[in-house]
């Protein structure tokens, strides 16, 4: 096993920076890498205990998965780590978060991490070297930027979500949602679409919309395709427009008491420092929570509607065209 630690110091209380480590249903809207983390068993009393999740992640030009066990200390600020099951060319992956209060009120961060390459390959070590390298780097100054402006980062969040109903099957509704390759031929706003899913279920995409004054956006996106009750396909943006530092987003489709229901979920962080720029002067943060509520979402509703007219006309058997 190799060793290596990553450190940094943070202007916030330990506190604060323990919170952001241990919320990993956050982590996609944190840290650039991770698209999602589905947690699978928690056994935490006031914050204490055991958990494991599986976890998506962009490593260089590739998606990595792989499931985790993690033992939270609140009180120790402590959680260490390993990969139960780790994807090739990783063999095996451990480590820890130590956070150290300092006497000005600040953290000192590690970030400790254990591997090996499978076979010990030589090559492989050496390109899990790099990522952990760069993703220890990534991580460790997103958490400081992220602790040390925690309260400006709240103002700069937004949720939101769009429901349609259908009176359809739900096949039909997730065939719609997950075959977004037929989406220039089926979205009027969708004009080029490149997709591959070099592993089941996990979906690398570079889209071109088209805005109502007839300007044209590329945006990449990871999704990552779930089974079960409700189905889910959660995606992440890797290229954002210029006003987003991120966005993630959830495609649900689930039974309903008149057929089934249609969601369509975002989480955004504004750029504060585009905001002027993208929008002209005098623009608040507020404008542009505004503005990207309304484009995302309006985007979200003419998708969820030809959905609901795809998935109605194979029940009535009256196709619906794109128009």
């Amino acid at each position: 096993m190799k060793t290596v630690e990553h450190t940094t110091t943070v202007a916030s209380p330990p506190r604060t920076v323990y919170g952001i480590i241990a919320d990993t249903a956050r982590w996609p809207v944190h840290f650039g890498p991770t698209v999602h983390v589905e947690q699978l068993e928690q056994r935490l009393e006031q914050g204490s205990g055991t958990e494991r999740f599986r976890i998506w992640a962009v490593a260089g030009k590739e998606v990595k998965s792989w499931t985790s066990r993690r033992e939270l200390d609140p009180e120790g600020l402590r959680i260490t780590f390993r990969q139960e099951v780790s994807q090739p060319p990783v063999a095996a992956m451990a480590g820890a978060w130590i956070l150290r209060p300092q006497p000005d009120g600040g953290t000192a961060l590690a970030l400790q991490h254990s591997y090996r390459a499978v076979g010990d390959d030589p090559g492989d070590l050496a390109w899990i070297d790099e990522v952990t390298d760069r993703n220890s780097r990534t991580e460790l100054a997103n958490i400081k930027e992220l602790a040390e402006a925690a309260a400006e980062r709240e103002e700069l969040t937004l949720s939101f979500e769009d429901t349609v109903l259908v009176d359809g099957d739900a096949d039909d509704v997730h065939e719609f949602i997950r075959r977004a390759q037929d989406w220039p031929e089926r979205l009027p706003h969708v004009s080029r679409m490149v997709l591959r899913e070099d592993d089941p279920g996990v979906q690398i995409m570079e889209m071109d919309t088209v805005t109502a004054d007839g300007s044209r956006h590329t945006t990449s996106s990871v999704r990552v395709c779930l089974d079960g009750t409700p189905r889910r396909i959660v995606y992440k943006q890797t290229v954002l427009p210029p006003l987003l530092t991120a966005h993630t987003g959830v495609w649900t489709v689930a039974p309903a008491a008149d057929g089934v229901a249609v969601t369509s979920g975002h989480t955004v962080v504004i750029r504060p420092e585009a905001v002027t720029k993208v929008l002209g002067e005098g623009a608040t943060v507020a404008d542009a929570r505004e503005f990207a509520h309304t484009a995302l979402s309006g985007n979200s509703r003419i998708t969820l509607e030809h959905a609901k007219a795809f998935a109605e006309g194979r029940r009535t058997g009256t196709p619906r065209s794109r128009a």
